[in-house]
């Protein structure tokens, strides 16, 4: 989730297109990669979406919030 006190010019927090650095970083980390080789730690969807949060607000000062489904009904959320 990002978040801001106000959008931008055009009426965004942040657009999606300036968003493919984090696709980029799904894509080349994670995909069709197993989590115990790229992750420190518990591959837990709470420690991913932790991991997923540092990573993100390295890039972008208005990330608040990540969630990570595990299911269509579950999900863990990381939010300092």
């Amino acid at each position: 989730m990002l978040e801001a006190p106000a959008l931008d010019r055009i009426g965004f927090v942040v657009d999606y297109g300036d968003l493919k650095p984090f696709k980029r970083l799904l894509d080349d980390e994670l995909d069709h990669r197993h989590l115990n080789d790229v992750i420190t730690g518990p591959t837990t969807a709470e420690h991913l979406a932790y991991y997923l949060h540092q990573r993100a607000k390295a890039i972008w000062a208005q990330v608040a919030a990540v969630r990570v489904s595990e299911t269509p009904k579950t999900w863990a959320e990381y939010r300092p």
